[in-house]
């Protein structure tokens, strides 16, 4: 029954306190951080993070409600928000004091929708009037403005692989604008527009971040889509467009994902696999940007493989629970989804589609010895065409590599 599930969860869940009356929860994308603020943190703040020694426990006075809790790369600095002017640090760098200090926005009349940050010192403030670009120095305990920009703010996303802020701006939302961070440096990158499929009137907020994703796949940064279609027209079903947004030039629009029905959705990256949850039906459907349907057109995808659900995971104390992405029904845990390639041999009729697919996934050389050796010894074997295709294949990226090696060396050489 397992070779029915080609999605599952991380074996080793982050366990933490459910949300309560008491009890906050906050959970930091950057650092895959998940932060249990219990009474403001008067009575305790524990991080988890997805490795045991990067787990952390304190105490901070309890001065209002925590909108927002996160350490810099390296846990080095902890800001918390708990107003919309202004942002308190603590400083955990050993020898340093361990003291709070503050930092209200810069911007009159600006509210701190939230933060960001970029390096181990280095911070951005989002509000709803523009971004400011801070550098924190510990040891004098207090920040220096490095740049800001106005711009109106509907609401943001970070990309924490690429150092990229996206804002959303305009009535409707629509026209997102990107900056890029590194090392002491903002940069504005060119803004785009999201075709909305309706346009309502009078204009008003109709581009709402659930509908949008960041994500680094296969090395670049795209904008992903979740476009709703009205019941009215004549293709009803959602779809995910993806947007490909370059450091420098223009935005551009190079993918469509079909996802052939329609209802609540949530988005996934994994292994530079999108995964789209489907909450109606508990089930889940891959594409790969890389394979091109034949019949389509160009970067026009197809699911890889048909909807299956996420295989269950055994709580222990609690037994078999089927745990949804798009639902929150088992609380106090959180997983890393992983993508299981042994059952996709048998639900991946092409061979030729099939080892395209295996030859980009991390830990794919014995499921591809298991094809070959399926092919030429099983009883399904294949014929003398499809294994010259699945061949050819391999040859060509044992020769890149090759290449690859011998220029290496060459250049090693040469230094």
């Amino acid at each position: 029954m397992n070779e029915h599930y080609y999605l599952e969860l991380c074996e080793n869940p982050v366990q933490f306190e459910n949300a309560s009356s008491v009890n906050n929860v906050f959970f930091d994308e950057a650092n895959k951080q998940v932060f249990a603020v219990r009474s403001g943190g008067a009575t305790g703040v524990v991080v988890k993070g997805p490795e045991d020694k990067s787990s952390v426990a304190f105490r901070m006075d309890d001065k209002g409600e925590v909108k927002c809790i996160k350490f810099s790369i390296g846990n080095k600095i902890l800001a918390v928000q708990r107003t919309p002017k202004s942002v308190d640090f603590i400083n955990f760098i050993p020898d340093y004091p361990h003291l709070e200090f503050s930092q209200e926005c810069k911007m009159k009349n600006a509210s701190i929708l939230g933060f960001c940050w970029t390096n181990w010192n280095e911070i951005v403030f989002i509000t709803d009037q523009g971004i400011e670009f801070y550098q924190v120095l510990p040891d004098k305990r207090s920040l220096k403005l490095l740049k800001s920009q106005s711009i109106n703010v509907n609401w943001y996303m970070y990309c924490p692989e690429t150092a990229v802020i996206l804002l959303s701006t305009t009535f409707q939302g629509n026209v997102l604008q990107p900056f890029a961070f590194k090392s002491g440096t903002m940069s504005k990158m060119s803004k785009f527009e999201i075709e909305l499929p309706v346009v309502p009137k009078p204009a008003k907020l109709n581009l709402s971040e659930r509908d949008i994703a960041v994500a680094n796949i296969y090395g670049q940064l795209y904008v992903m889509y979740l476009k709703h279609h009205s019941r009215t027209t004549d293709s009803p079903c959602a779809e995910v467009i993806l947007y490909q947004l370059p450091r420098e030039g223009s935005c551009k629009k190079t993918n469509v994902l079909k996802l052939n029905t329609t209802g609540k959705f949530a988005l996934n990256v994994v292994d530079n696999l999108v995964v789209v949850h489907h909450q109606s039906t508990q089930t889940s459907i891959i594409f790969d940007i890389k394979l091109r349907e034949p019949d389509c057109a160009l970067n026009v995808h197809q699911p890889v493989l048909p909807p299956r659900s996420i295989h269950p995971y055994r709580i222990p104390l609690t037994g078999c629970v089927t745990c949804s992405v798009c639902s929150s029904s088992v609380s106090g845990y959180q997983w890393y989804l992983q993508v299981k390639l042994p059952p996709t041999v048998n639900l991946l009729q092409d061979k030729g589609k099939l080892i395209d697919f295996l030859l980009r996934r991390r830990d794919c050389k014995m499921v591809i010895l298991s094809v070959c050796s399926q092919m030429l010894n099983g009883e399904d074997k294949g014929s003398l065409p499809v294994v010259a295709t699945v061949f050819d294949k391999l040859n060509q990226v044992f020769k890149e590599y090759l290449e690859a090696e011998q220029t290496y060396t060459v250049v090693t050489t040469a230094y």
